[in-house]
C-alpha cells in the first residue's frame, strides 16, 4: 500500500538490519521517505540499503550501537551530514532474553535494560531537537517507539523483558504529554507474536520449544504487517496522532 504523505521526509530506523526494523525501513522508503538504517551489523545494513535503492528508494546505512552513547552521537552527526534534519524516528532496536527470574541472569537483565530502555532514550536524546524544530516550522514530526504486547500480557519467564517493554509503553505516554503540545506526534506500537530474529536469541530449549508451539498454534505476524502499521500511522495528516496501536495475529487473545 502506498502512503503518499511520507514522500520527502527523512526517517531514522533503529534495529534496521533485520525483522521489523528492516521491514519498516523498506515500507517508509516505498512511501517516498529518505531512510537512514541504524544497527550494529554493517554488512547486513548495506544489504538492506542496496535492496531499497534497487527498488528506487533512497537509503543510508549507518553503523551504530544504541547501547553506546558515543556511537549514537556519531550516528546522529553522520545522519545530519548526509541528510540534514530528521523528521521521523522509529525506535525499534531491542533484545528478548527470557529466563526464569530465579536464574538471576543479571547479564541478560542489563543487556535488555540497556538496549530496550536506555537505547530508546539515547536515540530520543539524539533526535528530539530535530523533531521539535521540524514541527515548529509546520512540518510533520513523528517519534515511533516499538514496544510489545508483553508490556501488558503476562508470560512466565519473560518478566524482565516485559518490564522493559512496559517502560517503553509508559515512556511513550509521558512523552506524548511533553511533545504533543509542540506538535510532535508520539506513537507506541505493540506487536504480538511476530516472526523476527528475537526468538533466535533464546538459550533455553524449553522456552524455544514453547515459543515454536505458540507460532504453530496461533500463527505469527510477518514483519511487513507491523511495518505497514508504522507507515500508516506516520503518513496521517499532522494533526492526527495514532497514539497507541496493538497489532496481533487474529488468533492471539
Amino acid at each position: 500500500m502506498s502512503y503518499e504523505n511520507l514522500s520527502g521526509r527523512t526517517a531514522v530506523v533503529t534495529g534496521a538490519a533485520s525483522g521489523i526494523g528492516e521491514a519498516v525501513a523498506v515500507a517508509l522508503a516505498e512511501g517516498g521517505a529518505r531512510v537512514v538504517l541504524l544497527a550494529r551489523r554493517a554488512e547486513r545494513l548495506e544489504e538492506v540499503a542496496q535492496k531499497i535503492r534497487a527498488g528506487g528508494g533512497e537509503a543510508l546505512a549507518v553503523t551504530a550501537d544504541v547501547t553506546d552513547d558515543a556511537s549514537v552521537d556519531r550516528a546522529a552527526a553522520a545522519v545530519r551530514d548526509a541528510y540534514g534534519r530528521v523528521d521521523l524516528v522509529v525506535n525499534n532496536a531491542g533484545v528478548m532474553l527470557p529466563n526464569p527470574i530465579e536464574d538471576g541472569r543479571i547479564d541478560e537483565w542489563q543487556r535488555m535494560i540497556d538496549t530496550n530502555v536506555l537505547g530508546v532514550l539515547r536515540v530520543i536524546r539524539a533526535f528530539t531537537g530535530d523533531l521539535v524544530a521540524t514541527a515548529a516550522e509546520g512540518g510533520t514530526a513523528d517519534l515511533v517507539n516499538v514496544s510489545s504486547i508483553g508490556a501488558h500480557a503476562v508470560f512466565p519467564d519473560y518478566a524482565v523483558y516485559g518490564a522493559t517493554k512496559a517502560a517503553v509503553t509508559h515512556l511513550s505516554a509521558l512523552l506524548r504529554a511533553e511533545l504533543g503540545p509542540k506538535d510532535v506526534r508520539v506513537t507506541n506500537v505493540e506487536p504480538g507474536l511476530t516472526e523476527t530474529e528475537l526468538k533466535d536469541h533464546l538459550d533455553s530449549r524449553e522456552l524455544a520449544t514453547q515459543l515454536d508451539g505458540m507460532f504453530e498454534a496461533i500463527g505469527g505476524l510477518g514483519a511487513a504487517d507491523v511495518a505497514d502499521v508504522v507507515a500508516y500511522a506516520t503518513s496521517r495528516p499532522r494533526h492526527v496522532n495514532l497514539r497507541q496501536i496493538v497489532v496481533l495475529p487474529t488468533r492471539q487473545a
